[in-house]
């Protein structure tokens, strides 16, 4: 399965803390995470033209991330935000499904984007070293 999807949000705008009221000191997923968790859903729902079927097996997962700009980023701040929603969305049961992941930087493209192709994970034979 390939899916071109929004740029995620980075892990370190995803979450917020607040520090006053009756939430304070809990984990919330920010606007921006909760906008991202729902464009995702949208794209999946316009790919598909349903709710997908859930994966149920384990996957391997490989992305590449088109950033919208030339800013300086770390690839795996991007992680979380983009499995989240991908979880939220239905694609698989849990994001504890991927086995294996590689991931690199695209050429910078306007809004950003993502490509990801998810497969089944086939597990390797480790030689003894």
């Amino acid at each position: 399965m390939i899916l071109m999807l929004p740029f995620p949000p980075s892990v370190n705008s995803y979450w917020r803390s607040p520090n006053r009221g009756p939430l304070a000191g809990a984990h919330l997923i920010s606007a921006k995470g909760r906008l991202f968790r729902t464009d995702v859903l949208a794209s999946i729902l316009e790919v598909f033209h349903r709710y997908p079927i859930s994966l149920v097996d384990d996957v391997s997962v490989s992305l590449v991330l088109y950033p919208p700009d030339r800013a300086r980023r770390d690839l795996d701040n991007y992680f979380k935000a983009l499995f989240d929603a991908l979880t939220h969305a239905g694609i698989w049961k849990d994001d504890s499904q991927v086995k294996q992941l590689t991931a690199c930087w695209g050429p910078v493209m306007k809004n950003g984007q993502v490509k990801i192709t998810i497969s089944e994970f086939i597990q390797e034979e480790v030689a003894d070293a």
